[in-house]
């Protein structure tokens, strides 16, 4: 049995939930493992993002996003609402600031100390619900899912944008 692994960086733009479509680095990721069948599994290490796996849509909205992405924003913002104020959530706690005050790179986090550069509670709770990974078959080769299957990575954090790294392991012979 093989083992392949591979991280591949993903750019959120913050503002609103970043969707991006990782299946073609899926798909070349599968063909350079070699790996003929077994399992891929692909991975957010981050606690505010997710992957999931979901159809394909050709109709985008005036911000880009896929009409099923804007259909699950809109959902999501129905069950868990945009964290916009300190009392919406418990998260952030007071402890939580102040160990993020103590941290050598808190301007980062805290420009100019900034709390409510924090509220990103909605952003964990959504990824909590989604969940960080999926795995797939691989199949003779490739990617084992239909014509219209896509992996996505989505970052739920509107504070910043950053890049994430998305993690991707194939397994089998």
């Amino acid at each position: 049995m093989s083992v392949y692994k591979e991280t591949i960086p993903v750019q959120s733009h913050g503002n609103t939930p970043t969707y991006v479509n990782i299946t073609p680095e899926v798909r070349r990721i599968i063909e350079e493992s070699g790996i003929q069948n077994g399992i891929c599994t692909v991975i957010s290490p981050h606690t505010t993002c997710s992957v999931f796996f979901e159809e394909f849509v050709h109709d985008v909205n005036d911000a880009g996003d896929e009409f099923l992405q804007e259909d699950l924003n809109q959902v999501l913002e129905k069950i868990i609402p945009a964290h916009r104020s300190k009392d919406q959530y418990c998260y952030p706690g007071e402890a939580h600031y102040q160990a993020v005050e103590s941290w050598p790179d808190a301007e980062a986090y805290l420009p100019g100390g900034d709390r409510t550069a924090l509220f990103n509670g909605d952003a964990h709770l959504r990824s909590t619900l989604l969940g960080s990974s999926e795995t797939f078959e691989v199949d003779n080769g490739g990617l084992g899912v239909g014509t219209t299957g896509y992996v996505y990575f989505v970052d739920f954090d509107r504070t910043r944008q950053r890049t994430r790294k998305c993690k991707i392991i194939v397994i089998g012979e």
